[in-house]
């Protein structure tokens, strides 16, 4: 648990605290993220908004599935994927498909297309990831990503209700 020094201004130097400032670097960080969705370079910078990137990078990891297993697997709601997986549908990086062993069922699969799409998103991204920590040391990126993944888990964790222990990688 912080220590009420952590959270407010220093008293003796009169600067704000670590939380101080780390709430702001989030904020500044989510606010620069949005701006410019973190889309790669090149051509195809901001060409994927981050519903869409998100939905297809799940089906690529997880296959097929139906829209409400999709939407929890994402923690959002049944509605929200339906309507964000219809312009991917249209588009056709998505196929709709007959569940095999309920014809009733529709099943959401990444089409070839979606996996090039994806794939190609992807390396933009990887690419951009790279310049923007191009001079950083092998470990200072790993250790970003770590804490990075174990933030994003505690903000999952108390979204869904919980106290975020279960879902905090180790820090090893």
């Amino acid at each position: 648990m912080p220590t009420p020094s952590d959270m407010t201004t220093d008293p003796q130097s009169g600067h704000p605290s670590l939380l101080d400032h780390l709430q702001h670097e989030v904020a500044v960080f989510a606010r620069r993220a949005e701006q410019t969705r973190l889309g790669g370079v090149g051509q195809v910078r901001n060409s994927m908004d981050r519903a869409a990137y998100l939905l297809l990078n799940r089906l690529d990891k997880e296959g097929p599935m139906g829209v409400k297993a999709l939407a929890a697997s994402m923690g959002i709601d049944s509605s929200t994927v339906t309507r964000q997986v219809a312009p991917l549908v249209e588009s056709g990086l998505v196929k709709r498909t007959s569940h095999p062993e309920d014809g009733r069922a529709v099943v959401l699969q990444l089409s070839p297309r979606g996996q090039a799409r994806l794939d190609e998103v992807r390396s933009s991204r990887r690419e951009l990831m790279a310049q923007l920590t191009e001079d950083w040391a092998p470990k200072e990126r790993e250790a970003f990503c770590t804490l990075l993944t174990r933030f994003n888990a505690a903000l999952s964790a108390r979204q869904a209700g919980g106290s975020g222990a279960d879902e905090v990688p180790p820090t090893s």
